[in-house]
């Protein structure tokens, strides 16, 4: 399914005005004991039935979060933000996941044509400005897309460093609760997961991208920090979409 983030419209979230961090809290000492799957199950058949989704990057490591979400939904909406920069191979990376995961509700999310226009014309926003490229491929688009849901999954892990070393399960956002089933998982218990359910790689893992974004951001890398390949020699380390936007 491919939609543009311009004709995604749809009535507030009827919780928005909620009080979304006592809301988070409630539910991350409620389900503060329970392993991914579990929180998953909560989540999307207790919490927020029929208004919740996952954003996917279909990166190095998602292919995780989308067959645990499979088992729990195949119906899921799994939000995919097209920004025009991904790599070739995770465009077919996307359509082969999806097909032998069965998940039948992914929604390609693509920037405003008229957007995309105005402030990147020749296309090498990322260039002069790659927060600002960020901003306009990948935040603006999700923020329409995300209007009909309360809530919204997120593949994000303690391991992974920076502002993400204290998630907790249940987050407030703005407007949405952030599910974040994996943040107690290791890089080992990625990799073992892969092989227990005999999951696809990303073809670029095998030549050394152990996190994918876009293209023009996005380099092989070594060591510990999985997402030195990010943003490489900038101090730029997220793309914005789990700021305060959202």
């Amino acid at each position: 399914m491919s939609l543009s983030a311009a004709a995604l419209t749809a009535e507030p979230a009827p919780f928005a005005n909620d009080d979304l961090e006592a809301n988070a809290r409630r539910l991350a000492m409620k389900h503060s004991g329970d392993d991914a799957l579990e929180i998953l199950r909560a989540a999307i058949r207790q919490e927020f039935p029929g208004r919740i989704a996952l954003v996917s990057s279909f990166g190095a490591e998602s292919a995780v979060l989308l067959h645990l979400v499979a088992e729990v939904d195949k119906s899921t909406p799994v939000v995919f933000l097209e920004t025009g920069k991904h790599f070739a191979q995770t465009i077919s990376y996307r359509r082969k996941l999806a097909d032998r995961l069965g998940l039948t509700a992914v929604r390609d999310i693509r920037p405003d044509d008229g957007a995309l226009k105005a402030r990147d014309p020749s296309g090498d926003l990322w260039k002069r400005d790659a927060d600002a490229c960020c901003t306009l491929r990948k935040v603006e688009p999700l923020a329409p897309a995300l209007q009909e849901f309360d809530a919204w999954i997120t593949g994000r892990k303690q391991f992974h460093g920076g502002g993400r070393i204290n998630l907790p399960a249940f987050e407030a956002a703005p407007a949405h609760i952030k599910v974040n089933p994996l943040i107690r998982w290791s890089k080992a218990d990625i990799d073992a997961y892969f092989k227990i359910h005999n999951l696809p790689a990303h073809p670029l893992t095998a030549q050394g991208y152990p996190s994918i974004g876009c293209w023009p951001c996005t380099h092989p890398a070594a060591g510990d920090d999985i997402r030195a390949g990010r943003w490489r020699g900038a101090a730029k380390t997220e793309c914005g979409i789990h700021g305060q936007t959202v």
